[in-house]
Order: C-alpha cells, then sequence, then structure tokens
C-alpha cells in the first residue's frame, strides 16, 4: 500500500482553502450542510443509490410528458460507451485543530472536458448523495482516471447502501494529492486535481464543474476501463 500522506501543513492549507471558496462562493450566510449529519451517525445514501420508496418498476413504466419512460431512457444511454473515474474528496476539519475528515469516493461515468482554456471538467452526482453533499462544503477534489485492470476498484465505489469508504481505500494504493488533499489512486492512466467553479441543478443529478488544478499521466501502460450496456468493459471487449 502506498505511504499515507498529509502533514498538518497541507491539512491547515486545505481547510484554509476550502474555508475561502465557501465564504466567497456560499456567502457569509454559510453554514455546514446535510455531510454533517454522518458524524451523528445519520443514514446517508450513496451516489448509486435511491431511497427504498421512491423508485419503483411501476414509476419506471410511467411515460415523462415527452413520451419517453425511465426504462427507455435507460437502455437507450446504456449504448453510450464511456470511460470510468473514480472522483475522490477530501471531508473538510470542523476546525484548524480538529480531527481529519474522512475520504470518500464515487465511481463516475458522467465524466467529461468541458473546456482548454481554462481547464474544466464535470462530472455528474445524484442529488442528495454522500459526494453530492460533500463536494457542497468541500471545493476541491480529484478525479483518477481508471485503467483496465482496475474493474475492482470501479466496482467497490458503485456499491450501494455504505456510509463510509474507510474500509475501501484498505488495500487500493493511493497518495494525498499535494493541491487537493483527496486521494489519487495508484495505477490510474491520469490524476487531475480539481477545484469547483460553478455547480448547476439538472434534473435529480447535479453538475460540478471543476477547474483542474494539476495533472499527471504516471501510467502509459493498458487501456481504459469502460462502462457499456451496464458492465465494465475493455477496448474491442
Amino acid at each position: 500500500m502506498a505511504a499515507r500522506e498529509g502533514t498538518s501543513d497541507t491539512a491547515t492549507a486545505t481547510a484554509a482553502v476550502a474555508l475561502t471558496w465557501r465564504l466567497l462562493v456560499l456567502g457569509p450566510g454559510w453554514s455546514p450542510g446535510p455531510m454533517r449529519a454522518r458524524a451523528a451517525g445519520a443514514s446517508v445514501f450513496s451516489v448509486h443509490q435511491t431511497p427504498p420508496d421512491t423508485r419503483t418498476e411501476a414509476v419506471d413504466a410511467i411515460p415523462h410528458p415527452e413520451g419517453v419512460s425511465n426504462e427507455e431512457f435507460r437502455a437507450a444511454l446504456a449504448r453510450l460507451a464511456a470511460g470510468v473515474v473514480l472522483v475522490t474528496a477530501h471531508e473538510p476539519p470542523l476546525s484548524a485543530t480538529g480531527p481529519r475528515g474522512e475520504d470518500a469516493g464515487m465511481t463516475a461515468t458522467a465524466f467529461m472536458s468541458v473546456s482548454l482554456d481554462p481547464p474544466l471538467v464535470l462530472v455528474s452526482v445524484r442529488n442528495g448523495s454522500r459526494m453530492d453533499d460533500l463536494l457542497a462544503e468541500q471545493p476541491l477534489w480529484a478525479a483518477s482516471l481508471l485503467s483496465e485492470s482496475q474493474r475492482h476498484v470501479a466496482g467497490r465505489f458503485a456499491m450501494k447502501g455504505r456510509i463510509s469508504d474507510r474500509l475501501l481505500f484498505e488495500d487500493v494504493p493511493y497518495r494525498r494529492g499535494e493541491v487537493s488533499g483527496a486521494l489519487l489512486i495508484g495505477g490510474s492512466l491520469a490524476l487531475l486535481e480539481c477545484c469547483t467553479e460553478q455547480r448547476i441543478e439538472a434534473g435529480d443529478h447535479t453538475l460540478v464543474i471543476g477547474r483542474v488544478l494539476t495533472a499527471e499521466l504516471p501510467s502509459a501502460d493498458g487501456g481504459p476501463l469502460m462502462y457499456f450496456k451496464g458492465r465494465y468493459r475493455q477496448l474491442g471487449s
């Protein structure tokens, strides 16, 4: 396992950047959001989980006003192949002298490049999910572009019903980003550290647009991990 870095100086600097972002973007009336409910043991759904009483087969079968049902929409978009990314972020501490927060990870296939100048990327997160709550408070995050050999990493961070990712990182090689404080996954094809510039609510998801602060290419070997027709795949498979 890679060394788990993160000195007190890095933690303090990360917390200061996060606080400044919250005050500038969210305004002086900002107060800690739903992510803090985890400290009190509240149940939080993962980004791939929907509360059990809000999604049924009957709802899927009811067409939208435009005539496309949820089932038809999913089936059509499942034919769009996508790369697989692990988005990570570190929960900001409640105070500069308090204990470090937890690390969180989310498997994402709705991830794309937005702009070259400035360098921007976008990730879509489900409203009310654990990662949505965290990124509403923490502007700094990272994206590890997974390789075809990292199917197990993608699978574990797409699991439903978890409220902590601490154990999921136990046997995953990583290091902590110097700028974002988020975990960067070893063996990935590329590593990005980002700072949120804009959040756009779109239906039942939020589009998080981040400015890329650092970009690394740690590995030139292997191909990308892909997601197609509900399964993880390799190019050509």
